[in-house]
């Protein structure tokens, strides 16, 4: 770039010092001609303007795009340091895509990164470590949220937090005044009685008091039986961080109500291959008394699945009266990231910069986009308005855990095991030894592989998260 202005500067001179030489009493024979007529004006207007900085940037997320469509732009129009992003929005094959980019030297400068990605990404050296670039001001805002495999790796920052999502209990506000019961069940025992007085009081128009969303393993698992245990103070994904082992003995107590609804005929009928839209749908026409699902439900509610319903939601249940632990946020942890390949990585910083300023994440909270991570920005932050959202705003329940491994199990994984038995039946013990069994066989695997470095935490206290979000 430097060169290039220089040669035009050279060539302007070289111009108007020819204009000098060839110029008499401000006249000069035009020798083609022969002539005494006027030689054509030399023109000074010589481009010198830089060329601007272009950086792509990727995102496979949908449910903010227009919103961050207008931040690029915005930016674009502001910036002074010649910059300008374009965002392209994929949809599908996120993941594939941003393999082949890399493969072929064609990678996004902005990248954003997931938590199912975060780590493979890190791993396949993609991402461009952040510490030289953050400030001490920068640091501080950030250093509350930051978790290890999450947003860091092997000591390094590789991408800052923005939002998560809440998890809570949804409940029809109607049914539950149909059935006399007045607020929402604030244990198991408590879960599983309301929902056989819901299923009685809805009889008539064919309710249920309970669904979830079964054929889907991972999902329905990760926002119902997960939000209850780790509110209880227990691994959502049966890892015991105190220990360094997977133990799922946690979920016995959780795993009894879910069969116990079920076998009382307080769940909606076909749960096993309920999907959940088809779940918000059937709720949305007040067919279901509650269920368990994360604060992505009031945008649902209001663009998808449009209702009549009086509805709300509250904290999960927990398997006793104690509130021993947090509800962990759901999809939470990495944003945005810089990629190892960009050649423009101090521009594409002062695009991250502007990205995680107060102003862009605060209106992405104050508009319904997703829950902040960040006490500064909840606290200078109005609440956002949208229809029934009160109930999942942050509370001093909420928060981030650590990052259970990831492990490659043989046989049925837990998800599938804990359907099974809400399903079938079976004798619980039995699976809980041997899915034990099977899960800290893999960990050991992976860990004398090198894939896990997780190690136990012996001061691990679950109760220690409670009001890191809301103080």
């Amino acid at each position: 770039m430097f060169n290039r202005t220089r040669m035009v500067t050279v060539a302007a001179i070289l111009v108007l010092s020819l204009s000098a030489c060839s110029s008499g009493n401000g006249n000069s024979t035009n020798s083609a001609k022969g002539t005494n007529e006027p030689a054509p004006k030399a023109s000074t207007e010589v481009t010198t303007k830089a060329e601007k900085v272009k950086l792509n940037y990727w995102t496979e997320d949908r449910h903010d795009l227009t919103y961050i469509q207008e931040v690029v732009e915005r930016f674009n129009e502001t910036n002074t340091e010649n910059i300008e992003v374009e965002l392209k929005g994929l949809s599908e094959n996120y993941n594939q895509s941003v393999d082949i980019a890399f493969s072929s030297k064609q990678a996004p400068d902005i990248i954003r990164t997931t938590p199912s990605n975060f780590i493979p990404f890190v791993k396949k050296g993609y991402l461009e470590p952040l510490d030289g670039y953050m400030n001490d001001g920068i640091k501080a805002k950030f250093q509350g949220a930051l978790i290890d495999k999450s947003n860091m790796m092997d000591g390094q920052i590789f991408s800052l937090p923005n939002y998560g999502y809440s998890s809570r209990l949804i409940y029809n506000v109607d049914l539950f005044e149909k059935a006399g019961i007045t607020s929402p069940p604030k244990t198991l025992n408590d879960m599983v009685e309301v929902a056989k007085k819901l299923t009685e009081a809805g009889k008539d128009i064919g309710a249920y008091g309970f669904a979830i969303n079964f054929k889907g393993a991972d999902n329905s698992f990760e926002k119902a039986p997960r939000s209850i245990a780790e509110l209880s103070g227990i691994g959502g994904y049966g890892y015991d961080f105190k220990t360094g082992k997977y133990d799922f003995s946690g979920f016995t107590e959780i795993m009894k109500a879910f069969k116990q609804m079920k076998d009382d005929g307080s769940m909606l009928p076909g749960v096993e291959a309920l999907d959940i839209d088809p779940l918000r749908a059937q709720f949305a026409e007040g067919k279901i008394g509650m269920y368990l699902s994360i604060s992505a439900e009031p945008n649902v509610y209001l663009t998808q699945f449009p209702t009549k319903v009086n509805w709300s939601a509250a904290l999960p249940p927990t398997i006793s009266d104690d509130i021993a632990g947090v509800a962990g946020y759901w999809k939470t942890g990495p944003w945005l990231s810089i990629s190892s390949q960009t050649e423009n990585k101090k521009e594409a910083w002062t695009f991250m910069e502007y990205m995680y300023s107060d102003e862009v994440l605060r209106t992405y909270y104050e508009d319904g986009y997703g829950l902040s991570l960040l006490p500064e920005i909840i606290a200078q932050s109005k609440n956002p308005e949208m229809p029934g959202i009160a109930g999942f705003l942050p509370t001093q329940y909420d928060g981030l855990w650590p990052i259970s491994p990831k492990v490659t199990v043989e046989g049925t994984d837990f998800p599938n095991l804990f359907i099974k038995y809400a399903i079938s039946g079976g004798d619980l013990d039995e699976m809980i030894t041997d899915v034990n069994t099977r899960y800290n066989a893999a960990l050991d695997k992976a860990r004398a592989s090198g894939d896990v470095t997780t190690e136990a935490m012996p001061d691990f206290d679950a109760k220690s998260m409670q009001g890191m979000l809301v103080k």
